[in-house]
């Protein structure tokens, strides 16, 4: 059996760091890392928003489908 392979950081879109705004609410917020949900091992997104500093986890495809745009520094 072998080992499933695990998300590497580089991998992703959006980098650690990287500040976002999501075009349908407006919100802001910056990527802490990319990790893998679990149950599938899918590569997802931890982010926090930069109001309210909670913390999110979406799957990759959907971060990278267009719902976000990154913002410059």
């Amino acid at each position: 059996m072998t080992k499933p392979k695990m998300a590497d950081p580089d991998e992703g879109l959006f980098k650690p760091g990287s500040k976002l705004m999501h075009k349908k609410t407006g919100g802001f917020y910056k990527v802490v890392l990319l990790a893998n949900i679990e149950a599938s091992l899918a590569p997802a997104y931890v982010y926090e928003s930069m109001q309210s500093h909670d913390f999110w986890i979406r799957p990759k495809a959907e971060m990278e489908d267009g719902r976000f745009e990154l913002v410059s520094e």
